[in-house]
């Protein structure tokens, strides 16, 4: 298993240097100048000219590329144009909330993903069957800006039962640690904080999650299924083993990879960024910071925020290539 690790994790290096070269290339592919953005529309020629020549927008793109990558080996992923921070600063500042936010998505995901799915499976053809599909086929189809919008409406708006935007309600104090608010509410020993925390992220985990969701019970009804046609689970209800016994140590147990794969790849791909999302609700996480780094042609945000997502999904594939050997013990990477 030690073996394999290494493997892959030296497997990370081309990985991150093809996503970089291709970040880059495509960011200067983007209409407009940074020296205009930061400067206005009524900078004069010399004035970008002579910021364009500050920020080496000059060089050739392979002196930029290099420069960019001798400091991302320094562990220094460069300064934002137009505020002037370390980008690692404020990627540090944002990604806690995406890690809370992607979290609790898939929390909900899962629980009522597979939940549904395992009902579905055991009473297949059934009105649970039926309808818990039927609702997975519209939460796959159902774009996440309406339901986030019609969210905000009912609950927000309407009802006044959830805080439409943002993590906590003004005046609400909080003693941060790890900037992950519920976790620090619960550190602290906040749970005045713990209880705002969670109103606020309500809404926009639910919106996030409605489509892995939606995957993770269709998988789930799919795996099990075939699954529970085998003969070993017959012979375990031959054996008079109860029912639950059947359905969740030998069918889902069996079943559980495909739905493994399916979570992991979810997780990912929400923990990369979940822009709309984020830009819905005002959530400060790295999807709403990125789109608006790339809305002001910010490259040092866009190019740092590019390589922290493919890390991220590297690493969680990695996780699940290794939690297969512990779900299913006939796996060996040696």
């Amino acid at each position: 298993m030690l073996n394999y690790i290494l493997r892959r994790l030296l497997m990370i290096i081309p990985v991150l240097i093809g996503v970089s070269i291709l970040a880059f290339l495509l960011i200067h592919l983007i209409p407009g100048n940074p020296a205009v953005a930061m400067l206005g529309e009524r900078a004069t020629p010399e004035q970008i000219a002579r910021l364009e020549e500050e920020l080496g927008l000059n060089d050739p793109l392979y002196v930029q590329y290099g420069r960019f990558m001798a400091r991302v080996l320094q562990g220094d992923f460069g300064r934002s144009i137009h505020t002037h921070s370390p980008v690692l600063w404020e990627m540090s500042m944002r990604f806690p909330a995406t890690i809370e936010l992607t979290v609790a998505a898939m929390i909900i995901a899962v629980v009522i993903g597979m939940g549904a799915g395992i009902i579905s499976a055991v009473k297949p053809y059934s009105i649970f069957d039926y309808s818990f599909m039927g609702s997975a086929l519209i939460g796959v189809s159902m774009p996440i800006f309406w339901l986030g919008l019609m969210l905000i409406y009912l609950f927000g708006v309407k009802l006044g039962w959830l805080p439409p935007s943002g993590r906590l309600s003004i005046g609400v104090e909080l003693e941060t640690v790890t900037n992950i608010y519920v976790l620090d509410a619960i550190i602290t020993g906040n749970w005045v904080a713990l209880k705002d925390a969670l109103r606020h992220l309500f809404m926009p985990a639910l919106a996030l999650g409605t489509i892995p969701m939606a995957m993770i019970a269709r998988m789930t009804r799919s795996s099990m299924l075939e699954v529970m046609r085998q003969d070993f689970v017959r012979t375990a209800r031959a054996k008079g083993l109860p029912e639950k016994i059947v359905i969740f140590k030998h069918a889902l147990q069996n079943a559980f990879l495909p739905v493994l794969t399916v979570i992991g790849l979810q997780f990912g791909y929400l923990l990369g960024g979940a822009v709309m999302t984020e830009w819905i609700f005002a959530w400060p996480g790295i999807g709403r910071w990125m789109f608006l780094a790339i809305s002001s042609r910010d490259f040092p945000i866009v190019q740092g925020g590019i390589l922290l997502i493919a890390m991220v999904f590297v690493f969680v594939n990695l996780l699940v290539d290794v939690l297969y050997s512990y779900v299913d013990p006939r796996i060996r990477y040696d």
